[in-house]
């Protein structure tokens, strides 16, 4: 009975082992680094449309906006309705944080 339990538990570790590993594979990190919406710089200071080097940027950034926002020094072009226009136009949700 106990090698049946421990062949049961060993198992379902490996299940645990495999699900979990897959998850981590797939999750990628993001260097946060505000210099990488450079392409945004025109649409987040006027009314111009974002390009797609704009868009595919804040997607990338997207799990940084809000230390950007946060960020006494960047607040003033992330916080804007301009960047919030640019979020939207590039189909990107706009943080509460």
């Amino acid at each position: 009975m106990k090698m049946k339990m421990k062949r049961v538990s060993f198992v379902a570790l490996c299940v645990v082992v495999v699900v979990f590993s897959g998850e981590i594979g797939t999750t990628e990190a993001v260097t946060c680094d505000p210099t990488q919406l450079s392409p945004c710089s025109q649409a987040f200071t006027s009314s111009a449309a974002p390009s797609p080097a704009c868009c595919s940027k804040l997607k990338e950034q997207q799990p940084c906006l809000c230390g950007y926002i946060k960020n006494p020094s960047l607040k003033q072009y992330v916080n804007n309705p301009n960047a919030k226009r640019v979020a939207s136009s590039c189909k990107v949700p706009y943080p509460k944080c």
